[in-house]
């Protein structure tokens, strides 16, 4: 590009505030300086903008690297690699609380049993902020070796257990912490290699789970049937260690990694970026309540009258939905606007807590309640990193988003025992449980309002 256009492109920016470019071969971005995002570096809200940075996401032209690490137009956005390392991640990623409560666990309440689905989702994001900082400073290799032996070391573990303590040490503790350290760097080596379609790619990689979700209920089902639980365990394990074999040869991230000295201020000072605060904030509410269908849904349709064999397939039904929620949701973000996408679908999955799943009485309603709720909450666990991502310095990603999980991991560790407690106080009944699930996902979804008003504003024809 010809100097005077670069000098007016460098003036105009310098112009606008929080954000600043120094041109000289000697800069390096302070810590305390506003960082680079796809938010303040290409706003969707600035007009006056010269095309040459105005929405590099629209692809309306090659945008131009605002500083040294974030250049949208060096994202690939697709090709082998990148998508070698979409499929490792997507071969990463209910039905154990009803089958404890009814055998090995059958002497505990459901709030006792709910502690080891609780354990397992904290554990699975509580190491955030840590396996983030390690992925920053020495890549995704070491943390997938490891997070696949406990994984499936923890598996095995359970299919040993009699007791209560050894379920929660195996299942709660060790096999969760192994997939913790297998998903943040796969969700981090996926954000390096998309701009303009990473919601989509987020959207893939989670699918992964609902897959899991449709196939392993059925599956432990009927292993249980035939040879009992422990080779059940053992055949998921096995399954899951093929899997992961996959996952460590594709798995990559495409920028080096980049060591620095471990600072506790490094996981504090993202707080201070309100979108990111409201973000987060939003996220802990949400999920307060998302996962407590996930848990309680055969229970609640089985007090209501359903059967016990039609009940083994409503998280079937609810994850295989789930895939395509969180595929379509995300490739329609990535066009309309990633906030925008996310709002929707959170106020859609609170309609459908409180307005069919709290009113179901019999197998229609709750089969139709399991199909659209896996697609309007499949939508948050693809979006909530993307959110964390388009407000993100590039080099920043796996400690923001760890910081994001690690604070809702609280949620997922309280919000399970908080509805087996809701249910046994009613005596069996789950109408409070339904009603605490749909006002905590209300909650989340204002919040998530509110954190679009912090980058745009209220105008509803913005794609955030």
């Amino acid at each position: 590009m010809p100097s005077s256009s670069s000098t007016s492109i460098t003036s105009t920016v310098n112009d606008k505030p929080g954000i600043h470019v120094n041109n000289s071969p000697h800069f390096h971005p302070r810590l305390e300086e506003p960082p680079e995002t796809e938010a303040n570096a290409l706003p969707d809200t600035s007009d006056d903008l010269p095309p040459e940075i105005h929405d590099a996401e629209k692809g309306e032209a090659d945008p131009k690297p605002l500083f040294t690490g974030f250049d949208p137009a060096s994202f690939p956005d697709g090709g082998l690699d990148a998508w070698l390392a979409v499929s490792g991640a997507f071969c990463c990623i209910g039905v154990f609380q009803a089958y404890y409560q009814a055998n090995q666990l059958s002497e505990y309440s459901p709030s006792t049993v709910s502690w080891i689905p609780s354990l397992t989702v904290f554990f699975m994001f509580a190491g955030g902020p840590f396996w983030g900082k390690v992925y920053d400073n020495h890549g995704p290799r070491n943390l997938l070796l490891v997070g696949s032996f406990l994984h499936v070391f923890g598996l095995m573990m359970a299919s040993l257990s009699h007791e209560y303590y050894q379920f929660i040490l195996s299942q709660g503790v060790c096999s969760p912490i192994g997939a913790s350290l297998i998903f943040y760097p796969a969700m981090s080596s996926t954000g390096t290699w998309f701009f303009k379609r990473r919601a989509l790619a987020f959207g893939i990689m989670a699918a992964g789970s609902s897959l899991g979700g449709v196939i392993l209920p059925i599956m432990v089902n009927r292993i249980i049937d035939r040879s009992g639980f422990p080779w059940a365990m053992r055949s998921v394990a096995f399954l899951l260690l093929g899997l992961l074999l996959y996952a460590n040869l594709t798995v990559r991230s495409r920028l080096p990694p980049s060591p620095k000295p471990w600072s506790f201020m490094e996981f504090v000072y993202p707080f201070r970026d309100p979108p990111f605060s409201l973000v987060v904030f939003a996220s802990f509410l949400f999920f307060f309540g998302m996962f407590l269908p996930f848990t309680f849904i055969i229970l609640s349709a089985e007090h209501d009258g359903m059967s016990q064999r039609m009940a083994e397939y409503l998280v079937p039904i609810l994850n295989a939905v789930s895939i395509f929620g969180r595929t379509i949701p995300g490739y329609i973000a990535d066009k309309t606007g990633r906030f925008n996408t996310m709002i929707v679908t959170s106020f859609l999955s609170t309609v459908l807590v409180l307005a069919l799943w709290l009113p179901a009485r019999g197998n229609v309603p709750y089969i139709l309640f399991a199909a659209f709720y896996g697609f309007s909450s499949g939508a948050f666990v693809s979006l909530a990193p993307a959110l964390v991502a388009q407000i993100s310095d590039v080099r920043e990603i796996g400690v923001r988003t760890g910081a994001m999980f690690g604070a809702i991991s609280v949620a997922a560790l309280v919000g399970n025992p908080i509805g087996g407690a809701l249910v046994s106080n009613e005596g069996g009944g789950y109408l409070h449980l339904q009603i605490f699930c749909g006002i905590m996902m209300l909650g989340g979804s204002m919040v998530f309002v509110a954190s679009r008003w912090s980058l745009a504003g209220f105008k509803p024809d913005v794609r955030v």
